[in-house]
């Protein structure tokens, strides 16, 4: 009689090639307050119990973000793992780049951005994190050291080998969640120059004198707005 075929657990294959493990973070979509797809949050929270029944403890990724760092890189941003996550998907494209990545006493910081935002499929990705569509992070790694657990736990995860972090869909820890998203240096700088011209308009239907031109140029352009309207 043949014997039943072995389920293999994750990294469901055995040597260089095989794929990566995963530990499945949440983050807060609803603290997006801008479209510019820069974001910071956690892609891993130490001490908690995830839905694999591992445990990530302090400094597990001291030695792979060192690495990182030696090599003048960090892992790449991708969405749902790539094929990894999807075998029939076949996109191993990044769709963003990780900034900064940093072991802290809460967990494994990350920032990045979002790339492509001209194009159909950048909207669409930030689009999905705005709608709370793509509300998790994840990480893909290997495990190079680990103690086992007891009860609930299965592994204590002491040493981690980091080889990328997604944004997905399905996330399976809570406690990790987006800082902040920052707007762009160019939007600040177009949302103040707006609310300058607005107080010259102010100023100009007021009867006002004009601001003081040391007021980055607003008093030469209230000047010339009340020119224009004495010329109409």
């Amino acid at each position: 009689m043949p014997k039943p075929a072995t389920r293999l657990s994750p990294p469901f294959a055995s040597g260089r090639n095989a794929m990566p493990e995963r530990v499945d973070v949440k983050f807060a979509p609803s603290d997006i307050n801008s479209h510019t797809g820069v974001f910071s949050g956690y892609g891993a929270v130490f001490g908690t119990l995830d839905s694999h029944k591992d445990i990530i403890v302090h400094g597990a990724f001291k030695a792979s973000l060192a690495e990182w760092r030696a090599r003048g890189r960090l892992p790449k941003m991708m969405l749902m793992h790539g094929s990894n996550g999807n075998p029939f998907s076949g996109d191993d494209l990044p769709i963003g780049i990780w900034t900064t990545m940093r072991e802290d006493a809460k967990g494994l910081f990350v920032e990045g951005k979002l790339l492509a935002l001209n194009t159909d499929y950048g909207r669409r990705i930030l689009s999905l994190m705005v709608g709370s569509a793509l509300d998790g992070l994840s990480i893909g790694f290997r495990v190079k050291r680990s103690s086992p657990g007891r009860g609930m736990t299965k592994r204590w995860l002491e040493e981690i080998d980091l080889r990328e972090v997604s944004l997905v869909d399905d996330p399976s820890n809570d406690l990790a969640r987006v800082a902040t998203v920052k707007e762009s240096v160019a939007a600040v700088a177009l949302d103040g120059a707006y609310a300058k011209m607005q107080a010259a308009l102010r100023s100009l239907s007021a009867g006002e004198a004009a601001p003081a031109a040391k007021d980055d140029g607003m008093g030469r352009l209230a000047a010339q707005l009340r020119s224009y309207a004495r010329l109409s």
